[in-house]
This record gives structure tokens, sequence and C-alpha cells, in this order.
């Protein structure tokens, strides 16, 4: 690459694809709109021509053009850099992509690896694919709110003693709250046993980009790193990236050859431009406004702190067992002094106010803020959580916590001989003993209750009726009645 080529300012990849459009050239292919001419009305109405005429064919865009580096090569090199990254992969299928990748590589079949048991579900589904087999660590657990926390190193530590033969953990860091794991601590104890961290920081692709924010798990030693930049880097809704840290514990190459296995070979080009877009922001730009969203963001959680009966999660966590650091981007209130659940206080400022957090549990409610934010904004969410709390105020008692199910034993078989494997369909009450074949996972906030592979117990059932009855959908469940389950079939004596 000429310095020109490591000049974070530009985006090689948006400008091939502009450049193309705005020659408006003759188009003899594929998508079959060309460019909005054999759009439907109203879809070119929503969208405008802009986005259609973006909207073209791998190749056209010089994804593919000669031996020098393409615009799309020279994207990722960007993105590489940008993050500290050894390489960087786009991936156009979100962060369960990687994950998916990331299992083959790392995990193929019957090798054992570790990963934290509220890990996204995406990492149970490459296990599916890859045939490996979870090891599962426990994250630290606050059960008064009910909120998972991150893997500490000493556990970690424990648990690769005692599995000599993972040469791979899969950790969670920032979690939805916005909480850090102790990453440095983890890649050092990971390391010395010989083992690559990967850490799923789907919630943190703007972090590295401001010095008040918790370092990037990149930084922090990891080997290699997921970022949803569609969460919270700027990118469109299903745009991720992956970074390889390190050559040393997770094979580039083989790592490569996994992505493109999964990666359609009609790529929205809409999505990899605005990762290219993304970048060149969060390289260029991502100080200042993150630094203006930041300041903002002290005076609003001040005048949060002085609603009655609202608590915060906040950077007062920090030190706590499982958690090393904050991340500021994310106002998580604590609604159960008001009396009321998460999710009642959540559809009250939607139906009330038209106000949308990210996401409700039993007792939060968590607001993703943005790279930038408007004063007006920010107001509006402090009047709408005051007004709410005044409104739904009852007397105490009222928010008991979700039960929660004890640890996991693990998984008995497989998750790919599980979900593979000749199921039958049961009632859930007759289903104690038998070996789950399906993953189901209240959402929110989406922590796996049970995995494929996995013994159904008593207490498993009782929580998963508990948390549908306080209003959490049932993600994964075949029968979302909770009546019956697909369990694995039991050879029938002959």
């Amino acid at each position: 690459m000429s310095a020109a080529d490591h000049d974070q300012s530009r985006a090689p990849y948006l400008d091939a694809i502009v450049g193309y459009r705005d020659r408006d050239p003759t188009r003899f292919h594929v998508p079959g709109h060309k460019g909005g001419l054999g759009a439907d009305p109203g879809l070119l109405a929503a969208l405008g021509e802009d986005a259609l005429g973006f909207d073209m064919a791998q190749g056209i865009d010089g994804i593919d053009d000669g031996p020098e580096p393409t615009p799309y090569a020279l994207a990722e090199k960007l993105a590489a850099e940008a993050y500290g990254a050894e390489q960087t992969w786009f991936l156009s299928n979100g962060a369960s992509q990687g994950n998916h990748a990331l299992c083959l590589a790392l995990a193929p079949l019957g090798r054992e690896v570790v990963a934290q048991r509220n890990s996204h579900a995406s990492i149970v589904d490459g296990l599916v694919l890859s045939g490996g087999i979870p090891i599962f660590i426990e994250p630290e657990y606050d059960p008064d709110l009910g909120m998972a926390l991150g893997v500490e190193p000493a556990h970690l530590a424990e648990v690769l003693a005692a599995n000599p033969r993972v040469q791979a953990a899969f950790i969670v860091s920032p979690t939805y709250y916005g909480l850090t794991a102790d990453v440095a601590g983890c890649a050092e104890v990971a390391h010395a046993a010989g083992v690559a961290l990967i850490v799923d920081q789907a919630w943190g692709a703007h972090l590295g980009f401001h010095p008040d924010l918790p370092a990037s798990a990149l930084s922090a030693g990891a080997d290699a790193v997921l970022t949803s930049t569609h969460k919270l880097g700027g990118s469109m809704t299903q745009s991720a990236m992956l970074h390889l840290g390190s050559s040393e514990r997770v094979d580039g190459a083989a790592l490569g050859r996994a992505i493109r296995l999964f990666r359609s070979t009609s790529q929205s080009m809409l999505l990899l431009a605005s990762l290219d877009a993304a970048r060149r922001q969060l390289a260029t730009r991502g100080e200042q406004l993150l630094g203006e969203t930041l300041e903002l963001l002290v005076d609003v959680r001040s005048r949060l702190n002085e609603i009655e009966l609202i608590g915060l999660v906040d950077e007062s966590f920090v030190g706590r067992p499982g958690v090393g650091g904050f991340d500021p981007l994310r106002i998580v209130i604590d609604v159960r002094a008001v009396g009321c659940t998460g999710l009642e206080f959540s559809e009250s400022l939607q139906q009330q106010h038209d106000l949308h957090p990210e996401m409700a549990t039993h007792a939060t409610v968590v607001f993703v803020v943005s790279l930038a934010e408007t004063p007006e904004r920010l107001d509006r969410l402090v009047e709408a959580v005051a007004a709410t709390a005044e409104r739904l105020q009852r007397p105490p008692g009222g928010n008991e916590q979700v039960h929660r199910p004890g640890p996991s034993e693990g998984c008995i078989v497989s998750p790919r001989e599980a979900f593979l494997g000749e199921a039958e369909v049961i009632e859930l009450d007759h289903a104690v003993g038998r070996i789950s074949c399906e993953s189901i996972a209240g959402y929110p906030p989406g922590i796996p209750a049970l995995l494929p592979g996995e013994r159904i117990t008593a207490e498993v059932i009782a929580h998963l009726r508990e948390i549908a009855a306080a209003g959490s959908r049932l993600h994964g469940a075949s029968d979302p009645t909770l009546t019956t389950i697909a369990v694995l079939l039991e050879e029938r004596p002959a």
C-alpha cells in the first residue's frame, strides 16, 4: 500500500460504488431492479434512486479487479489499521457470520472449546455446524438485577487448567448493559495456557476511539474480536467486522476460508460500503463525536439520579467480580423501586412517549446511545423516564426477580449431534431428564436457558415458564406455548 492507501480519511470501497453509480452505466447485470428502473414504485419512493443505484452486482464495484489491491481489499486494510488488527474481514451477515466462521476454524469436529455460557446463540449455532464440543464457563452474576456480568480471569484459569486439550476460549465483553470484562487478565491466563482468546465485542465497535471509553479487546490482548459495527459504529443493520489480533494462536488462512464459506456470493454492496464509511468516521471523527456525546451524558446521568425510585447501572459497578469497565454509551435504569417490571416500564415509554428502548428485563431498561446524540433527544429521554416512574409507581414488593436455574452440567452430547440427531416431540412436563434438541432463550435479554445437547431439568422448565409469564418471548422454541419440546430420540429395546 502507498502512503495514500493508509489515509484514514479515504473510503475506497464507498468511492468505488459511488463512481460506478455516477457514471450512469447501462446495466445488463443483476440485480434485476437495474438501479431502480425495474423496482416497485413504492420501494423506489421509500428508498430513493440513490439507494437502489448503489445496489449493484459484485465485481462491478471493483471487488474482483486484477492483481492490484481492489477498493474492497483496501477498505478492509484500512479497517485493520484503524482497529489495530493484523487482518480484518467485512461481514454482511452480522457478527453471527463471524461466530460461525470462528467455530469452524477453531472448533472442528470433536475439538473442545471453552465458551461463556451466556454467549450469543450464534456460538452454539456455529458449534452445530462445526461439530465442536463446548465446555461452558459461567460468568459472574448479579442476582438482584438478574444480570449476567463478565468472566473472571481466575475462573477462566481454573477451567482451562481442568481442560488441557482446549485451544480456544470465547468470552463476551462488553455485555448488553455496557459492562466490560477484565479482557487483559483473561488474555494473560489464556495465553499462559497456550489458548487463543476470542472476544465477542459486538456491543463495542466504538471502543478504542476515545480515551474515556474502556480499552478495546484487541488492545487488551485478544487474539480475535468480533464487532457488530451496525450496533454502535454507524454502519447499516446486518453489517459487522471480524478482526484478527494475532496469527500466532489463530490460523488466519483457515479463518479466511471459513468466512468465505459463510459469505453470500451476492453480498449487499450497501452493507459493505457502510462498513467502509463507518470505519472512516470512527477513525477521523470518532473521538470528537464520542467526546461531545460523553459530555452530554454526564448531565443526563446526574438528572436521572435525581429521579426518585430510579437507579442506574453505571461506573459504580466497576470493580465488582466480572466487571472491569463501563461503556457510558449505555444508559441502564433499575426500575425495581417503581414497583413494576422493566418490560412494563418499556411498554409505557413506547405507548405514552413514542420512546423506544433497546431492551427491557424484569428489573432494568436499557437505552443505547448513539455515536452522536443531540441534547433535545436526551432531554426527551430524561423527561419520559421521570414521567413514567411517577405514573407507574406502586407499593414495593411487586417486582420479584425471576428465578435463575443453577449452572448447567454442560452438553451431554455435542450440539451438532443433538440438533441433527433423530428427535421426537413430547410434552414438556414429560421431558425432565431428556436431551434437548432445541436452543431456547428468553428474549430479552436473549441468554440461552437451554441448549441442544443439554439435559432438561425441572428447574429449567420452571425458569422457562416463569420468564414467559413475565413477558419475555421464547426465542428458538419450536412450540412458543411451551406445551411440547423436541428431544433426542432414545434408543428403544429390541
